[in-house]
């Protein structure tokens, strides 16, 4: 049978060229993101409001809640894809994506509906004050009531086109939304524009997402006769085989977010009891920290289609040495940018706001995120081959250990022993235990399938 090239990419590209091929694209796509997440906190702040300010970060937890839908259906419906073009099915590749694409869909409605619907007890559940009330909901009118459906819609065809090897177009199509978003976000924000204020950005968000849910349907148009991801209703299907394949990851992905979203929450409330410069200098250092983050993230969701198809075409040595080779890049970076974060705090909570308690606030704040960098490139890479190969109850027990046994425990204590300033080390505290259980579970793994699959021989 002739490789094509999708095929070449995942079973005869030298592992550091099939990683970078994969992962580039997918990692300046995530630093697009940053980008556009950076972009509201950047221009709100200009108006040096806290208020306004405040409004973003109270609101982050629901649009973090989004990626519960994006897990689901994006995490789920991409593994599926990689695997079944590993196993040379392409029928259950295109039945997967149209199940992923419309359950996204659908979610992506019912959850604004229901936003809107009860929005006076999740304002009171993000702590939401008088103070924040109105800014917060009308960010939230157009992130969530009119800007849910297109997000989460954007970031599943994104996976979706990358399961298959297309990381450029995918990071592209993120890329495109990203960067109107910023070029938007001045205009409705600023005095001299819309002067909309934490509206104005919402707007921005929701005008951007459906731009690069355009290019999808575009791309995927185009491409309808050589790609495996399909949007038509006669692909969709309920049968056992596609939704368990996609659910089996899906799901704990989703309820690993939804955990993410309560920590997020919570720890909200804790600050929001100092006032609106403390919950504002909270978003602007975890927005900074996210820097990091989304790039270490980029790199696991890069690689996650080239250990899906090579755990699904039993070519174990490729799939160990594209995960070493990750690890080697991602750890050092971390290490890196956690030095400078924690070394000069003050300089980059200074750039999105002048006033000096925030300063003073987010300072501190950063230093201790930015202790849980480099164990999150482990965290990260062994969450990633969990959902690759189909195993979504170990990456399910990261997420419950993660923030049931160790995150929000730690909240309560820190902030007990050391009030607002013991917040931001929960997460190092977490990540530093998770580090450890990452790499007894990768071992085991490697050495469960390494028994069982004899390995074949590859050029």
């Amino acid at each position: 049978m002739k490789t094509t090239s999708k095929e070449a990419l995942f079973e005869t590209y030298p592992i550091g060229k099939a990683v970078a091929t994969l992962a580039v694209p997918t990692i300046l796509s995530s630093l697009v993101m940053v980008l556009y997440n950076l972009a509201d906190t950047y221009f709100v702040g200009m108006l040096n409001n806290p208020v306004q300010n405040a409004a973003v970060a109270l609101a982050a937890p629901v649009l973090l809640a989004f990626n519960a839908i994006n897990n689901l259906f994006g995490v789920g419906s991409s593994s599926m894809m990689s695997r079944a073009l590993g196993s040379r099915n392409q029928d259950l590749a295109k039945r997967s994506s149209a199940f992923g694409f419309y359950g996204a869909l659908i979610s992506g409605f019912i959850f604004a509906i229901l936003c809107t619907i009860f929005q006076k007890p999740l304002l009171n559940l993000l702590g939401v004050t008088a103070e924040t009330a109105e800014a917060t909901k009308a960010y939230m009118f157009w992130t969530v009531t009119c800007g849910a459906a297109p997000s989460i819609l954007n970031v599943v065809m994104a996976y979706m086109v990358r399961s298959e090897g297309a990381a450029f177009h995918a990071s592209v199509g993120t890329m495109s939304g990203c960067f109107l978003n910023v070029i938007l976000d001045p205009i409705f924000i600023l005095p001299f524009g819309f002067n909309m204020g934490a509206a104005g950005a919402g707007l921005a968000t929701f005008l951007s997402n459906c731009a690069a849910c355009l290019y999808f349907f575009v791309l995927i148009f185009a491409r309808r006769k050589t790609t495996n991801v399909c949007v038509s209703p006669k692909k969709l299907t309920l049968k056992k085989d596609v939704v368990f394949g996609v659910f089996t990851v899906g799901i704990p992905a989703a309820i690993q977010n939804l955990l993410n979203v309560t920590g997020a929450t919570l720890l909200n409330n804790m600050t929001a009891s100092y006032g609106a410069n403390a919950i504002a200098a909270m978003g602007i250092s975890q927005k900074i920290n996210m820097i990091p983050m989304y790039i270490a993230s980029g790199l696991s969701q890069g690689i996650m289609p080239f250990i899906s198809y090579n755990y699904a075409s039993k070519n174990i040595k490729r799939m160990r040495g594209a995960l070493t080779f990750a690890a080697k890049i991602s750890l050092t970076f971390l290490i890196v940018v956690a030095s400078t974060f924690f070394f000069a705090s003050e300089f980059y909570i200074s750039l999105f706001m002048k006033n000096e308690q925030i300063i003073a606030y987010g300072s501190r704040f950063l230093r201790g995120f930015s202790l849980a960098l480099p164990l999150l490139s482990i965290d990260f890479l062994a969450v990633g081959v969990f959902q690759a190969v189909g195993m979504g109850k170990e990456a399910l027990s990261f997420a419950l250990l993660r923030k049931l046994a160790l995150e929000i425990p730690a909240l309560y204590i820190l902030n007990k022993l050391f009030p607002l300033y013991g917040l931001p080390y929960a997460q190092p505290i977490a990540e530093l235990v998770l580090a450890i259980a990452a790499v007894v579970m990768l071992i085991r793994l490697f050495k469960k399938i390494e028994t069982a699959t004899p390995e074949p021989e590859y050029d």
